[in-house]
Order: C-alpha cells, then sequence, then structure tokens
C-alpha cells in the first residue's frame, strides 16, 4: 500500500486512469488533484476529465496560454455542472500557476473527454456542425435541416423514441454532412494547416467527432427497443465517443507525456460496465474496457473505493465487505494492487440517491490498482 500514485504506474503506462465511485463524494477529486502534482513531476503532461470535449478548449486556452478568466473557464469550459466543484477550480488555478513557471512545451494540457451530453439530455449538432463549416469556409446553411434546437435537446427526445429527431431523413441527411465535412477536413488539411495551425484544424477535428457523436446518440434514442437494451445501447454509444476522444488525445499527447484521466469508475474499468438504472439492468462496454482493448498494457486503471462519506451521508461499511476490509488496512487513504484485494462481499447500504457503487468482484478485477478512502475528513495528502 501507497500514497505516491508513481508506484503504480509501470513504465509501459501511457493513459492512467483514475476512477471515482460517485461524482457526489469531493475527496476523490482532491485526491486527485495532490496525485496529479506528483504525476506531474514525473513526466506527466495532460490531464482529461469527464466534461465536454469542446467545452475544455475554453480552459485549454486559460491554462495553456492565458486566455480569459480563471471565472469564464469555470463558467464556460465545463459541462455537466462541474465546472461549480471547488476541486476542479483549485486544479485548473494550480494548472494556469504551474505554467505560467515553465516553457510552452512543458505546458500541462487539460481535456474533456465526454460528448456534451447528459444521460437524459442531448444537445443540437447545429454549433459543431457550423463551427467545422466556418473553419473549412463553405458556403452551407444548416438551418432549414437542423430546425429548432430544442426539439434536440429536450428530455423527451431521448426518453421516447417516437418524439426523438435522431431517425428523421433531415437527422439522416446531417449525420451524411457532419461525415462529408470530416473527409473534407483531412483532404484539406495541408492547405488549411499551412493556413491556420496543427492546433485549429484538430480543434475542428473535434468538432465534427463531436456532431457524430451527438448524431448516433440521438440516432440510437430513436429506436423502439425493449427499455434494458435501448439504454444500455445509449450508454455503449456515449462511452464509444469517450473512447474515441481518449485516443485522440493520447495521439496529440504521445511526444509530450502520459495522461491521466479522470471520471467515474463505470467509464474506466477494464471489462464490462453494469448499473442498476430504476427496473433495469443496464450491460455495455465502457471507454475503458474498449481503450484497454486497443492499447493494451499502456493503459493502466486505478478504481475508487469509499468507506463512509458525511457528505453523501454514507455510514461505516459492515463487516465482511471490500470496504471495511480496505477500511481496516489503511485509516486514511491509500492505494493497494488489486490483486492483493481478498474476495468479499458487496455492501448493501447505499442508496440511488448517493450515488456510490460499491467495490465487488467484478470491480476489483477491472481495476490494476484500488485506490480506497477510508473516510471523506481524510481526503489529504500528509
Amino acid at each position: 500500500m501507497s500514497q505516491y500514485i508513481n508506484d503504480f504506474v509501470p513504465p509501459s503506462c501511457a493513459l492512467l486512469a483514475l476512477g471515482e465511485p460517485t461524482h457526489r463524494e469531493p475527496g476523490f477529486a482532491r485526491l486527485r488533484n495532490e496525485l496529479f502534482a506528483q504525476l506531474v513531476e514525473a513526466g506527466f503532461r495532460s490531464i482529461a476529465l469527464e466534461t465536454d470535449r469542446v467545452a475544455a478548449f475554453v480552459v485549454d486556452d486559460y491554462v495553456r496560454a492565458g486566455l480569459g478568466t480563471l471565472d469564464e473557464a469555470m463558467r464556460t469550459g465545463f459541462s455537466h455542472d462541474f465546472g461549480e466543484l471547488e476541486a476542479n477550480r483549485q486544479l485548473v488555478a494550480w494548472l494556469r500557476a504551474h505554467n505560467e513557471q515553465v516553457p510552452p512545451a512543458d505546458r500541462v494540457a487539460f481535456h474533456g473527454f465526454d460528448g456534451a451530453m447528459e444521460t437524459m439530455s442531448v444537445p443540437s449538432p447545429r454549433r459543431y456542425l457550423e463551427f467545422a463549416r466556418d473553419y473549412l469556409d463553405l458556403d452551407l446553411d444548416l438551418t432549414e435541416l437542423v430546425g429548432s434546437d430544442e426539439q434536440w435537446s429536450r428530455t423527451e427526445a431521448v426518453l421516447d423514441p417516437a418524439v426523438s429527431i435522431g431517425d428523421t431523413a433531415q437527422a439522416h441527411q446531417l449525420r451524411a454532412i457532419a461525415d462529408d465535412l470530416l473527409s473534407t477536413l483531412f483532404t484539406r488539411a495541408p492547405e488549411r494547416i499551412t493556413t491556420t495551425s496543427h492546433a485549429e484544424w484538430r480543434r475542428a477535428a473535434t468538432y465534427l467527432t463531436t456532431a457524430l457523436g451527438l448524431l448516433r446518440y440521438h440516432r440510437q434514442a430513436a429506436q423502439r427497443l425493449e427499455d434494458s437494451d435501448r439504454w444500455s445501447r445509449l450508454s455503449a454509444t456515449r462511452d464509444a465517443l469517450m473512447a474515441q476522444n481518449l485516443l485522440d488525445i493520447r495521439t496529440e499527447e504521445a511526444r509530450r507525456g502520459p495522461t491521466l484521466v479522470f471520471a467515474h469508475n463505470l467509464h474506466l474499468r477494464r471489462n464490462a460496465s453494469h448499473m442498476r438504472m430504476g427496473p433495469m439492468d443496464l450491460s455495455w462496454s465502457g471507454a475503458g474496457e474498449i481503450v484497454g482493448s486497443l492499447l493494451g498494457d499502456r493503459y493502466t486503471v486505478a478504481l475508487g473505493s469509499l468507506g463512509r462519506s458525511t457528505t453523501i451521508d454514507l455510514g461505516e461499511p459492515a463487516a465482511g465487505t471490500y470496504e471495511s476490509a480496505l477500511d481496516q488496512r489503511l485509516p486514511t487513504w491509500g492505494l493497494v494492487s488489486s490483486d492483493t484485494v481478498a474476495p468479499a462481499d458487496t455492501r448493501t447500504d447505499v442508496t440511488q440517491a448517493q450515488g456510490y457503487f460499491p467495490l465487488d468482484a467484478d470491480t476489483v478485477h477491472g481495476a490494476d490498482t484500488i485506490l480506497h478512502l477510508n473516510t471523506s475528513a481524510a481526503a489529504t495528502i500528509d
């Protein structure tokens, strides 16, 4: 066991995944910040969070180039309300302060790797397609095809296949246009990069990747399937975009150093993800399973576990559970190899409101390392 994450990063690692078992306990994000500082000292030059990749350009522009302000970066550079989290604000402020002291080539980059989507709300592809269109300087009016943005973003468009716009003739045509724009972006890469820059070309490519991901999600939302199958496929569609974004980020960062990716355990584990959603049991290949199958030993996974938390009203774990055993090993918090975690019971004292996914044998098997936080009050490095 250790409180030094470098002890668990093999030389082959290019992408280190650090998972949290709930988004509602801030202790994991506080630990992430301190562990990432260790990793930067060891040569990591980028971090990717579970937030919209396009919005995250605002944060990266701030931390690497000093564009805008911290308040603007937090307000517009995050999705899913993650810009309101104090630990994320501390991370962004630390990145800016660090980058001011090092040469441009060594500055630490900030990435998002999610789409601009909530589980039940997915935006219109308009702004993403129009950004790429404008970058390519094309005369293409999308107004009539896209129509009202609200018809895409409303909750009913995801909840009810009959209301979804994803299987309409307009949506199919927009997907074809997005694909054509991406092809054009590549065919015109020499000219566009010369005229603008590699960074601006990559940004346009990211907008198109996001547009296609959103259109695929809307298309899946329109499928009339049994509920569990439908929602499993929606989860898989989102995670496929996450995986593609992580692979693109690694291509961009390959020469500069490894990347830390921080997200919910469900998105990062090496094996299939499972979730209970109301009466439904969902199962799908998450981003971690996809990326792990492609990167092999270049992908390393540390998944989070929690003993107690006053923030989410999670009490002491029952004897015989994974969390109880880890509490005994780790008085505050620490990292342990997953192969040293003995079989145990899965705790049953959690509620949906807490958003906590307890450790079980499958989760342990999907990790190389377990990051266990005994209690939220202990989420700091001594």
